[in-house]
C-alpha cells in the first residue's frame, strides 16, 4: 500500500477492471485483494470511480444469446447486465467505503462519485464498451489519471499470447494503438485492449492514461510513480 503523499497528484483515478478479474469460478479471495487496496487508497485521499468489465461469463451470455438469434444491441444490453453484477460484488467487498449501488446513468456516477468518492459501475449504453465508458467517466469527473487493467501487462507491437515477435511498447499514442488494432472484431463482447470510441474520447480531452496488467501490486507501482505498463498518449 503506498503511504499518503507518495501518489503525486492523481487525485481523481478511474480504474477500468479487467474482464479477467470476474472468472466463472470467481472466489472472495480473487476479488478481497483489490477491494482492500482501492478503500486504503480512498482512505488515503484518492477519489475514484472503478469500471467493471464483463468478461467470460459476459461472453458466455452473449454467445448464446447470439445462437438464439439475438440482435446486438440486445446482446451488448446481456454484456451491460453481467458488467453490473461484477461490479456489484465488488461493492459488497468494498462496504461502506462504496457507494452502495451500481449507478445506470453518466449523471448518476457524477453525483454518486461526488457524495463518496468511490463509485463502481459496469456497462451504461448498448454500443459502448466499458472501455469507452470508462473514457467518459474520467473525462466527465477530470479524472488525473485513466488505468486501463488488463489481461496483459501493457501493449504489444502485435498479440503477445500469439507471436513470439510482440515486444512491449512503453508509450503509444492514440492513432498508434488504432492502427495496432485495426482488424479487431466491433461485435458486443469481443472488444479489446481500447476502441476507437474510447480513443476519441482519449483524444478529445487528452486525458492521462495508461495500460497495465490487472494487479494490486502493479496498480500500487503505478501511483507510487513507477514507469510499468505503456502510457497512452493523444493524438499522432
Amino acid at each position: 500500500m503506498p503511504k499518503k503523499g507518495s501518489l503525486g497528484k492523481v487525485e481523481r483515478l478511474v480504474v477500468k477492471l479487467s474482464g479477467s478479474l470476474f472468472q466463472p469460478d470467481v472466489k472472495y479471495s480473487d476479488i478481497q485483494p483489490f477491494t482492500k487496496l482501492f478503500s486504503d487508497l480512498r482512505r488515503s485521499g484518492i477519489k475514484m470511480v472503478l469500471v467493471a468489465g464483463g468478461g467470460k461469463n459476459a461472453r458466455t451470455y452473449i454467445n448464446a444469446a447470439r445462437g438464439l438469434g439475438a440482435d446486438e444491441s440486445t446482446l451488448d444490453e446481456l454484456g451491460i447486465m453481467v458488467s453490473r453484477l461484477n461490479a456489484m460484488l465488488m461493492i459488497v467487498g468494498l462496504g461502506e467505503s462504496a457507494y452502495p449501488s451500481v449507478p445506470t446513468s453518466l449523471a448518476e456516477v457524477a453525483k454518486a462519485f461526488n457524495e463518496t468518492g468511490l463509485v463502481v459501475v459496469g456497462g451504461l449504453h448498448p454500443g459502448q464498451s466499458t472501455n469507452a465508458v470508462a473514457c467518459l467517466i474520467a473525462e466527465r469527473i477530470r479524472a488525473d489519471l485513466f488505468l486501463n487493467t488488463t489481461s496483459v501487462d501493457g501493449v504489444y507491437t502485435a498479440n503477445p499470447k500469439t507471436s513470439k515477435a510482440a515486444k512491449r511498447l512503453s508509450t503509444v499514442s492514440t492513432k498508434e494503438l488504432e492502427k495496432i488494432l485495426s482488424g479487431s472484431a466491433m461485435g458486443a463482447g469481443t472488444y479489446e485492449l481500447m476502441d476507437p470510441v474510447a480513443l476519441r474520447i482519449i483524444e478529445r480531452s487528452k486525458i492521462p492514461s495508461r495500460i497495465t496488467l490487472c494487479s494490486t501490486e502493479v496498480i500500487k507501482q503505478v501511483l507510487n510513480g513507477e514507469n510499468v505498463g505503456t502510457i497512452l498518449t493523444s493524438g499522432k
